[in-house]
């Protein structure tokens, strides 16, 4: 590892601007790259990427798959070359291609194989190499300790004369190239000296870049890529602010890898490029799922839209005002835990369960809603007991009702007070909270009546306190009420149509730092269009607009309000927000590979199987992986791996150790579930009593 009192190549002092701006949207300035007749750089659109997961050597069936993305949207299509008969199948494939008057521009992945990178330059527009496994041959870092950086650095000639002959065949054919760093498959050389950090994964690409440079090729761009959304935009972030530093301007390809299907693989995937995007960072996308990849495309436009928009139609949003930011640390991430108020005798209930410490979910409830108090338990995420409710690990933690029933509505009331009685806070606006009193709940106050009032609120009969709506753009004065002594329970952060979420929440974070307040935040999502959105749009407007927060700590929970989306709907939505964040595990965990030409079983079949017989291990992290191309690395966060060894036979870890070699396709799934089972992780599915609406049905 890194010897006492080394500094690394980038100090605090150093990294003061990772982005153009922290108050507002603005794209980071880059050079233009050219792969073929794609522009990637800041003075052009965001460029779309997916990548084939047919057999490379199957040339009919990789052009069909290049076709299909093509006419999907993509603007790049990589494909995974991995030995000489695959290199040669490269030049077929686009030849091909062009006869069939497609010329996208096709990105070879190269990892491990330096002379097949020189053989597909002939054919492809961009080659892709990972600085982890493009020249380092070692394979255990455990018993070396580098002494100095001198020393360390002494090893960089040998990786150049690796890398040099094929640095110059692409600058002389024109060729772009991606240094595209891996959080899993770091060297053994930068894990000794940096261990498995996101400090080590800028280290990795910048030495590539240096010898790119040194020989006066500059059509390159960088990624740095991490299945946990928290690593890949801290990574991301350090790489940008040592481009800064060092005054480059190479642009980034943006990707969460391993994101893996469904719901949860756009979830992470807008999480960490939403957050980046909205940072003005990225030139080239790609969400990385386990599906067929003419699906990833349409995830990629509606991120590259939704960074655009901000950076584009400036004018749709209203700045944030000034203020500066001096305490979110872009470098690390550290989580900012709000707490309630301390318990004052005089409640009659404990107000300590309307939020909860790993992250909060709350649910926007109609009347209508009420109307149908079983299917809304249910829809809640409560577990049922002879029709009574009673709290599950998903359910959510408060409920907000724009309206409160009348006295006389005694199915609503009674279950309104079920709901409390399990723990459920009540939320409503103050004014009909005057009009219709409900025992036991909280009032929402915007911060600026409750400023106005010099915080003297008079709350009505039977609320407990106040919980205040921030917007984000209230005045210094107003936001500083929300110090230490606010006698609030918590703040619900719901900014204005026209206003970036993300800057807004910012500032709110500021205020809260400069005044040393505790007071939890949740981000309320207020989404009155929500059901224009297809789901893919929801999940992803969702994931990039509260995830841009999350990833940096920044909050404590969220509230969606979407009417027309189904309850049960967006309350998963929302305990996957939390999950891809790294907050509250409520499922079992997923990092699934997207596939590729190397991936030795059906991953969509597999992993579809193994959802289905281990979906019900809250807090349990299963990674299932086509190969093990991006190392261990890759399933650092994971408990279990399930990995493809060679064709026909899996590979079995308990983290980063494999404990079962070769085991034949067919009893993996079985052979994984007893692995769960001797290690303690396992418990039989529960059978739940159905509401009494879906029997009758």
């Amino acid at each position: 590892m890194q010897a006492d009192g080394e500094s690394p190549i980038l100090t605090l002092d150093q990294m003061t601007k990772y982005c153009e701006s922290v108050t507002a949207t603005r794209r980071r300035p880059t050079r233009t790259v050219w792969a073929g007749k794609v522009p990637i750089g800041s003075e052009h659109r965001i460029a779309l990427q997916t990548m084939t997961t047919t057999d490379t050597r199957n040339v009919a069936a990789t052009v069909d798959q290049v076709m299909r993305c093509a006419d999907a949207g993509a603007d790049l299509v990589r494909i995974t070359v991995q030995g000489n008969k695959e290199a040669e199948a490269a030049a077929e494939v686009r030849d091909q291609l062009f006869k069939k008057n497609y010329d996208i521009p096709i990105v070879a992945d190269i990892h491990f194989n330096p002379r097949v990178a020189m053989l597909v330059a002939d054919a492809f527009e961009k080659i892709r190499i990972n600085p982890g496994n493009f020249a380092d041959g070692r394979k255990t870092f455990d018993e070396y300790v580098y002494e100095s950086k001198e020393e360390y650095d002494a090893e960089i000639p040998e990786i150049a004369a690796v890398l040099e002959p094929l640095v110059v065949k692409c600058r002389d054919l024109g060729r772009a190239m991606r240094i595209g760093t891996n959080h899993g498959s770091l060297s053994a050389r930068v894990l000794s000296y940096y261990g498995d950090t996101p400090r080590g994964m800028v280290e990795s690409a910048v030495e590539f870049a240096e010898i790119c440079r040194g020989l006066n090729y500059h059509n390159f761009v960088f990624s740095m890529k991490a299945s946990n959304p928290l690593v890949m935009v801290q990574a991301y972030r350090l790489l940008a602010a040592e481009q800064y530093r060092r005054g480059w301007d190479y642009p980034l390809h943006l990707g969460v890898t391993e994101a893996g299907e469904g719901e949860d693989g756009r979830m992470k995937s807008a999480i960490g490029i939403g957050a980046l995007l909205q940072d003005g960072l990225g030139d080239t996308i790609r969400v990385s799922l386990t599906e067929d990849p003419e699906f990833e495309l349409e995830p990629c436009r509606t991120l590259a839209n939704i960074g655009k928009q901000k950076v584009e139609d400036v004018a749709a949003y209203t700045a944030v005002p000034e203020f500066t930011e001096t305490t979110r640390n872009f470098q690390s991430f550290e989580r900012r835990r709000g707490e309630l108020p301390s318990q004052q005798a005089a409640d009659p209930v404990d107000i300590r369960g309307v939020l909860h410490r790993d992250g909060s979910v709350l649910s926007a409830v109609t009347l209508k809603d009420l109307a149908q108090p079983d299917l809304l338990y249910r829809r809640l995420g409560c577990k049922l007991a002879v029709g009574m409710p009673f709290k599950d690990i998903a359910t959510v933690d408060s409920i907000f009702l724009r309206e409160v029933p009348p006295a006389d509505d005694r199915q609503a009331r009674t279950a309104l007070r079920r709901l409390q009685e399990v723990g459920v806070g009540v939320l409503a606006p103050i004014e009909a909270l005057k009009a219709s009193p409900l025992p036991n709940s909280l009032a929402v106050v915007s911060l600026e009546d409750w400023a106005a009032a010099g915080g003297k609120v008079e709350l009505p009969e039977g609320v407990l306190r106040a919980v205040l709506t921030v917007k984000g753009t209230e005045s210094d004065d107003a936001l500083a009420m929300l110090g230490t002594g606010c006698p609030a329970v918590f703040a619900l952060l719901e900014t204005p149509a026209g206003v970036s979420r993300i800057h807004a929440a910012r500032r709110v974070f500021q205020a809260l730092s400069d005044t040393s307040s505790t007071l939890s935040v949740i981000h309320h999502m207020n989404m009155p269009q929500a059901a224009d959105l297809n789901n893919d749009q929801f999940i992803l407007t969702v994931g990039s607009e509260a995830g841009a927060a999350l990833v940096d700590g920044l909050g404590d929970g969220v509230m969606i309000e979407a009417p027309g989306l189904d309850l049960d709907a967006v309350r998963t939505t929302s305990f996957g927000l939390l999950q891809g964040s790294r907050m509250r595990n409520t499922k079992t965990e997923y990092v699934s590979c997207p596939s590729c030409g190397r991936t030795l079983f059906d991953l969509q079949e597999v992993t579809q199987q193994i959802q289905e017989k281990t979906g019900h291990l809250p807090g349990v992290s299963i990674a299932i992986m086509g190969c093990i191309v991006n190392g261990v690395g890759e399933m650092a966060d994971a408990d279990f791996g399930y990995v493809g060894g060679a064709p026909g036979k899996v590979d079995l870890y308990v983290g980063k150790e494999m404990v079962k070699r070769a085991i034949p396709n067919e009893q993996a799934c079985d052979a994984l579930i007893q692995l769960i089972k001797d290690n303690g992780r396992w418990k039989e599915k529960e059978v739940e009593e159905e509401p009494a609406e879906v029997q009758m049905a």
